[in-house]
Parts: C-alpha cells; sequence; structure tokens
C-alpha cells in the first residue's frame, strides 16, 4: 500500500512540476517566468525523493512489527 502512495504522490507531483516549468515558465507569458522555473524544479526535486524513498517502507515494517 506504501508503494503504491509513493507512486501516485511522486508521479502527481512530477506532472505537477513539468506543468510550472513549461507551462508557467515559458508559455503562459510574454517572457520568461524564472519563479515558475525554479518552483518546477524545487517540485521535482522532491517529487523524485517521495518516488525513490525505500527507508519509509523499512519504518512501516517495522511499524508492524512493533503493534503485533
Amino acid at each position: 500500500m506504501n508503494k503504491l502512495s509513493r507512486r501516485i504522490s511522486g508521479v502527481g507531483l512530477t506532472l505537477l512540476s513539468i506543468w510550472f516549468i513549461f507551462f508557467l515558465g515559458f508559455v503562459d507569458g510574454p517572457g520568461i517566468d524564472f519563479f515558475a522555473i525554479l518552483l518546477g524544479i524545487f517540485l521535482l526535486i522532491l517529487a523524485f525523493i517521495i518516488f525513490f524513498n525505500k527507508k519509509e517502507d523499512e519504518i512501516e515494517k517495522i511499524k508492524k512489527l512493533i503493534k503485533n
């Protein structure tokens, strides 16, 4: 279950960051919006951290062992 939620969150945040970079950064206005590009890059890095975080699975396994 945790892997699925990580994938959904990671993919959703990746799509949002791509939207920020391309559509708000380059296409939307008459010039280049550097703030939207930087925010998109930050969100993309955050999405990769969420998507590839394996420690969270280990923490969930430990919590389940402690409960039982």
